[in-house]
């Protein structure tokens, strides 16, 4: 067979049967739960739903479909939390594997390690080690799903000092496209398991994932610092020299979006862009207001909404700005550092950000260093942050396909001002699909990019797998 020359298009008119010994449900345009089951966080994708929807419960049933799928040359895609912002779990016209009902998660006190099926959501991880004082690092929004997450690489509060979330990944178990069942870890399929730490899913099904954990609060320090925006520049220019002898267990996100309607600001600032740091510091609590107080220090703030709460409310301060179910678009990139001109940029572009109501233009800035920058060499995992100082990513919501040129256009005007200044390498997760050219740079070197390949053509040598950021297989042509 040989593979599509788009690698995000159904091939021919695919045979769907009706999979009648799958332990789940089987879902076609017009079945009752068909809507339901199709719903996910980039609202675009509603605009065309998939043909069939298998909504698998336990790994034979992963492994029933993909058999079909390889013996017929379907390309399959794969819904974990469907949280990916190209809507790539729920193509139109496609086969869905639909991992969403595998929720299993089992944590061991004693040895740190997590188990955790795919269609867990990064909520639902949090409540589970929190009982034991723990957490995996990993992202912001808790109803992102761990497998997307995690095979993209991973970065959130946790990054300075705990590292990526592929950097305490253990082991995965996972189903191939021909329905094999395989473990991949640091001894066994130890190509896989590198490939499958930031590569995506691009190898096979991945129906476990074993984390290491970390002690984390129970309770940390985090909130929000919001300075007017006439501060911003001053502040940004001031954060990389701030944040270079800041300790690792500060985490840093730095946004700029419309100001909250909270009665602590003006009336005459809300919906207007304001400037808001976020810190989350996980170590010694008693530490944390002095750094916070820094922080502070850095400008004016218009309000102090950092107080100590529990871990998984830090985790999910986010949920606020990232709706489930709105129509989107994500530009990102890393920065080798943030230079007066990418300000400079980043704030002209938020100033001409559309404004509607129900509708959203925030551009955030994660601080890296740390564990994530320090701690794991580039060539460890395909995940790549060699270079990285900061990330950006400009992030449009809106209600109406209306409005889809608008927010595009200023998508297209920022990624144009910021991208001359970015690496080429850079997190798959936090951005669209940019095409052909930023998928060849994006896990970093050459050598890595043809790594990449070959073990896709080991592994889903056919490309059935397609649906994603997707890695042509090295014997394609």
């Amino acid at each position: 067979m040989t593979t599509s020359t788009d690698p995000h298009t159904p091939a021919g008119s695919p045979d769907f049967p009706a999979f009648p010994d799958l332990h789940g449900a089987v879902l076609r345009p017009g079945d009752d739960r068909y809507d339901a089951a199709r719903a996910v966080y980039q609202g675009r994708a509603a605009d065309e739903g998939p043909a069939l929807i298998a909504r698998c419960a336990d790994e034979d049933d992963v492994a029933a479909v993909l058999r079909h799928a390889s013996a017929h040359g379907i390309p399959v895609a794969v819904r974990g939390g469907g949280h990916g912002s190209d809507g790539y779990a729920m193509p139109g016209g496609a086969l869905v594997v639909d991992l969403s009902a595998m929720k299993a998660v089992t944590v061991d006190p004693k040895t740190r390690v997590v188990r955790a099926q795919p269609g867990v959501l990064l909520g639902e991880l949090d409540a589970a080690t929190h009982r034991h004082g723990l957490a995996v690092p990993a992202g912001t929004v808790s109803t992102t799903g761990v497998a997307g997450l995690t095979l993209g690489g991973g970065i959130g509060h946790l990054m300075r000092r705990h590292g990526a979330t592929v950097d305490n990944l253990l082991a995965c178990e996972m189903v191939t496209v021909d329905g094999r069942k395989v473990r991949a870890d640091e001894a066994e399929n130890p190509e896989l398991f590198w490939a499958l730490r930031g590569g995506g899913g691009n190898f096979g099904v991945v129906t476990a994932f074993e984390y290491r954990a970390h002690p984390v609060g129970p309770d940390v320090v985090a909130g929000q610092l919001i300075f007017p925006f006439d501060q911003a520049a001053d502040i940004l220019g001031k954060l990389p020299a701030h944040m270079a002898t800041a300790p690792r267990e500060l985490g840093l996100l730095a946004a700029i979006a419309p100001a909250p309607a909270l009665p602590m600001l003006p009336p005459q600032a809300h919906g207007k862009p304001v400037l808001v740091l976020v810190p989350v510091h996980s170590g010694n609590p008693a530490e944390a207001d002095q750094v916070v107080e820094a922080l502070a220090a850095l400008g004016r703030p218009l309000a102090n909404l950092v107080t100590k709460m529990p871990w998984p409310r830090a985790n999910s301060m986010l949920d606020a700005v990232a709706p489930y179910g709105k129509r989107m678009n994500l530009r990102g990139g890393y920065l080798p550092a943030l230079s007066a001109d990418v300000v400079d940029a980043l704030l002209r572009n938020a100033a001409a950000a559309p404004s509607h109501p129900g509708a959203a233009a925030t551009i955030n800035l994660w601080c890296m260093g740390g564990a994530i920058s320090e701690d794991v060499t580039e060539d460890a995992t395909a995940f790549s942050r060699e270079g990285a100082a900061w990330l950006w990513e400009a992030v449009g919501m809106w209600d109406t396909p209306e409005r889809d040129t608008q927010y595009e256009q200023w998508a297209t005007a920022i990624d144009a001002a910021v991208r001359p200044h970015s690496l080429t390498n850079g997190y798959t997760n936090l951005t669209d699909d940019l095409g052909e050219a930023w998928r060849h740079g994006v896990h970093g070197s050459e050598a890595k990019h043809r790594r990449l390949r070959a073990v896709k053509a080991a592994w889903d040598p056919d490309n059935l797998l397609r649906f994603n950021k997707n890695i042509t297989p090295a014997t394609a042509e």
